[in-house]
């Protein structure tokens, strides 16, 4: 299981999966907006969505877990 952390604060400003989703490495997953600059969150490995622990709106925060992707 391959967990995404933010690297900083921000806000969750869209997500482009769900759980189910099938992902390629590099993927786009979602993309966060600090300070009015939008920071794109891309996969780090193939496989699954297993979980997102986020939503769009969110405030979030450094080291936040966002989702789970089942290799």
């Amino acid at each position: 299981m391959t967990q995404i952390e933010f690297e900083t604060g921000g806000s969750v400003w869209k997500l482009l999966v769900g759980v189910g989703d099938t992902v390629e490495e590099g993927q786009t997953l979602l993309i966060l907006e600090v300070m009015k600059m939008e920071v794109p969150y891309v996969a780090p490995a193939s496989g699954t969505i297993a979980s997102i622990h986020i939503a769009e709106g969110e405030s979030v925060s450094e080291d936040q877990l966002a989702m789970e992707i089942d290799s």
